[in-house]
């Protein structure tokens, strides 16, 4: 269960991102696994871990295409797969960003 400790720095990162600024280590990483321009965004409480997975287009779009609750050390590959498929779909419905 996300905390609203952890929906608020979601949601700063994200309004950063909309701004220009793109957040460095810890807070976001490349995800190239998952496509070439794709980051993570690594929030977390005393008790959950969450990834969003993201991308960015033109100064102030921001495409947050999935998010889960993190359980182990390594990305799950269903996870990975997951976010693979839902950028697809981001991508094939030709959406301007």
């Amino acid at each position: 269960m996300q905390t609203v400790s952890i929906r608020r720095q979601i949601g700063e990162a994200l309004r950063d991102l909309q701004k220009g600024v793109t957040p460095g280590m810890p807070l976001s990483r490349p995800m190239s696994v998952i496509a070439r321009g794709v980051r993570e965004l690594r929030v977390g409480d005393e008790t959950t871990t969450v990834r969003v997975f993201y991308a960015t287009g033109k100064i102030g779009t921001v495409i947050v295409f999935h998010a889960f609750q993190k359980r182990s050390q390594k990305t799950p590959t269903r996870e990975i797969d997951l976010a693979r498929r839902r950028l697809r779909e981001v991508l094939d419905a030709k959406i301007e960003f």
